[in-house]
This record gives C-alpha cells, sequence and structure tokens, in this order.
C-alpha cells in the first residue's frame, strides 16, 4: 500500500523502503534510472508536488482562520462551526486507505491529479451556498477527495525520483504541504478584512485551481510504476493488526490525542483573539504564522534524536505543549501568542519523531502502520476537535483550556512511557 504523508510529516521509513526499491542499480543503463536534480524532468517533477501540496492543503485548512465569521454570518455555533474543519480531516482519514489501493490499480498520477483538481473546484461552490448543512456536506466531500494526495504523494515521488535525490524532492514536497496549509488560513483572514467570507472562500479556492492546473500540467508521466492487485480486507486487517504491538498502539494513540488537541487550539484561537483582545480578522489570521515554529522544530527534531534519542525528544516536545496550553490560559495576549509558539513547535517536533518510530518499531507491513498512525491522526483531528466545541461552549476558554490541558498531559504521558521503554531496550528502539 502506499505510503502517506501529512502536512509537516518527515520522509518516513515506509518511504525510504519504497525508495530502496524504485532506485536502480548502480549498473542499470541510465534511461532506466529515475528522475535526477538538475534535469528538466525532476525540476517539472518537483515543482508538481509542490503545488499538489499548495492546492489541497490550502483547500483543506481554507475555513479554520475564519471560523468566527461563520458562526455570526451563519447563525451557528462554535461547535458547528468546527464541522467545517472536522468534516474534512474526518473524510480524509476514512479515504486515504480507499484512494491508496486506487493508485496500485490507476497509478498513481491520476489519482494525484483528480484528487487535486477535484478538491479545488469544489472549493468554488463553498461560496454559493449558505445552508450549514450544505457547507459541511461539501466540506466532507472536499476532504474525501483530497485524500489521494497524502495518500500516493510520497509513493509516487520514491518510485520516480533517483533515491540519491529523493531527500531533497521530499523536502520540497513536505514544504509545499506547510504552505499550502498556511496560505489556506492567510488567504481567507486577509481578504475578510475587506469584503465578505463568500470572497474570501472563493479567493482562496482560486488559489488552489491554480496550483492544481499547474500540478497537471507539471506532473511527468510515470515510468516505473506497475499496477498491481491489492485486496481491502488484507491491508485493512494489516493495518488492525498493529494495534497488537502496545509500542503502536501508544504511538496511535499520540497520533490522535496530539492533533486532536492541537487543531481544537486553533479552531477556537480566532474567537479568543477577537472576543477577549481585539484583533481583527486579518490579525486573526496571522497568528497562524506561528505554524512556522513547527516547521522549525519538526526539521531539527531528527538530529536531536541522533543525538539524544527519541524518547527525550518527544518527551520534551510533549511537555512543551502543557505548556503551551497553560499559557494560552492566562488573559495577556504576550502570553497567548508565546504559549502558541511553544505548543506548535512542541507538537510538530513529537509528531516528527513519533511519525518516523512508527517505521522504526513495525518490523513488517510497515506502510500499513504508517496509514495507521496518519488514519488516527485526521481522525483526532475530526473528533476531537469537534467534541472540544461542546467544552467552548458549556465553560468558554477556562472550560476548553482545562480539556486541552488533560489531552496535552496524556499525550506527554504516552510520550514518557515510551521513553522509560527506549532507556530499557537503546538497541530496539534505535
Amino acid at each position: 500500500m502506499a505510503a502517506s504523508s501529512d502536512e509537516h510529516a518527515p520522509i518516513s521509513d515506509a518511504a525510504r523502503d519504497a525508495a530502496s526499491q524504485a532506485a536502480p542499480e548502480a549498473g542499470a543503463d541510465e534511461g532506466d534510472r529515475g528522475l535526477r536534480h538538475g534535469t528538466t524532468a525532476y525540476r517539472r517533477a518537483t515543482l508538481a508536488m509542490l503545488c499538489a501540496g499548495l492546492a489541497t492543503f490550502n483547500a483543506l485548512y481554507s475555513t479554520q482562520a475564519i471560523l468566527p465569521t461563520f458562526v455570526s454570518e451563519l447563525g451557528i455555533d462554535a461547535s458547528t462551526a468546527a464541522l467545517l474543519v472536522s468534516a474534512a480531516t474526518g473524510m480524509l482519514a476514512v479515504c486515504i486507505v480507499p484512494a491508496s489501493i486506487l493508485s496500485e490499480r490507476l497509478g498513481r498520477g491520476p489519482v494525484l491529479i483528480t484528487s487535486a483538481v477535484l478538491a479545488s473546484l469544489l472549493g468554488l461552490l463553498i461560496p454559493a451556498f449558505t445552508d450549514p448543512a450544505v457547507l459541511i456536506a461539501l466540506r466532507g466531500l472536499q476532504g474525501a477527495v483530497i485524500a489521494g494526495v497524502p495518500a500516493v504523494a510520497m509513493t509516487w515521488l520514491s518510485e520516480e525520483i533517483d533515491g540519491r535525490d529523493l531527500p531533497r524532492a521530499m523536502g520540497l514536497y513536505i514544504a509545499g504541504n506547510t504552505v499550502g496549509g498556511l496560505t489556506g488560513r492567510l488567504i481567507p483572514a486577509g481578504v475578510l478584512e475587506f469584503s465578505t467570507w463568500r470572497w474570501a472562500m472563493l479567493t482562496a479556492a482560486l488559489w488552489a485551481v491554480v496550483m492544481a492546473a499547474a500540478l497537471w500540467a507539471l506532473l511527468p508521466r510515470q515510468r516505473f510504476f506497475r499496477p498491481k492487485e491489492i485486496h481491502a480486507r488484507s491491508e485493512l486487517r494489516a493495518m488492525v493488526g498493529h494495534w497488537s504491538n502496545p509500542r503502536l498502539a501508544l504511538l496511535f494513540l499520540t497520533a490522535f490525542t496530539g492533533m486532536g488537541t492541537f487543531v481544537s487550539l486553533y479552531n477556537f484561537m480566532g474567537f479568543r483573539m477577537i472576543e477577549r483582545f481585539g484583533l481583527s480578522e486579518a490579525l486573526v489570521g496571522a497568528v497562524f504564522l506561528m505554524y512556522l515554529s513547527g516547521t522549525w522544530s519538526s526539521a531539527r527534531a531528527g538530529s536531536y534524536a541522533s543525538r539524544f534519542g527519541k524518547g527525550p525528544v518527544m518527551a520534551v516536545g510533549a511537555a512543551s505543549m502543557v505548556v503551551g496550553v497553560l499559557l494560552n490560559g492566562l488573559p495577556w495576549l504576550a502570553a497567548t501568542i508565546a504559549g502558541l509558539f511553544v505548543f506548535t513547535a512542541g507538537f510538530f517536533a513529537m509528531h516528527s519523531i513519533a511519525s518516523s518510530w512508527v517505521g522504526a518499531i513495525a518490523t513488517e507491513n510497515r506502510a500499513e502502520a504508517s496509514s495507521m498512525y496518519l488514519f488516527c491522526y485526521y481522525v483526532g483531528s475530526s473528533v476531537i476537535g469537534w467534541v472540544s466545541g461542546f467544552f467552548f461552549l458549556r465553560f468558554g476558554w477556562s472550560g476548553l483550556i482545562a480539556w486541552l490541558t488533560l489531552g496535552s498531559l496524556l499525550v506527554t504521558a504516552v510520550a514518557v512511557v515510551l521513553l522509560v521503554w527506549q532507556r530499557r531496550h537503546p538497541a530496539e528502539a534505535a
């Protein structure tokens, strides 16, 4: 099954395995090798993958920064508004495995292009409706078709790029995911400063359409893909079977609770910024620049893990989430911004280590283990992100912070257990 990726995912062990299988032997004919850095085809491929991330993650998170506006304009509560994010991430989680299986039969390229184009075009429909139920349904459908990109993008790169140049290509794809997530929040928030939510969503959707069209135009034809039969039942059995490994189960729990806590804080941060601190919509959108601290921490987590071990880095990242959540409970803007910085950096450092650790622990069916981790990651985003709305509505910001503190503490407890295990079994944890 195809290896998966997400907004800040490091290069997984499953992707590296695929790369080693896809890369030809040193003595192979030059024409049979994967795409090399410096060639026109390589540039087209990496730019296409950059555009894939820009298109799909822009579409996935286009509603998050302006949830307070949906509450006021559509007459819904904050919990219902959160479904405009949760419906998309939840359906993405459900459809990642089917999209991956489909790509084994139809090819990675067709799934990538169809996913990005359909998701972007669906975004153009959102400004045409005001019925909350219809909007939530459209967002769910959008999340379902987005799933094709994170399901197969890494596998396309692993199969088509020469193994020696694969890390560079993966890095550019992940950068597109990060920037796509940022533009999905910043563009609507910026447009909302001088126009309506309809124009804000339309502008974000048009940007996604342009990026999807660029992906379609640039993506080279596949050369190394070979169709094969994949049975959904056996794939699902392999995924579920990984829960019998206690260490993998803990990492899956970390993905579910960690991402759920993370997306919940950002879902309702806009309400806090507007109601407590009186910021404008554009300034609320600028708060999402804190995501860059996650880009920084995830990029360095691997080197820190090499020096200190996976467990310590993951435990520090998880503990940073607790500190960040508690700082957000204070009534000062400076503390809130600092808390977001620490919280975001800690989450993505922890997630970077946890997602790569899955591949190290799973000695077989690694792609299925990575898919289960990513499934838990997005289900947590959807379910906890929605449930958190009830705490926010019933108990206000303090109640939400108490709820998210419990989530952060649970993630930290899991990380500490894994840290203790690593110290007792250092050879297995390498």
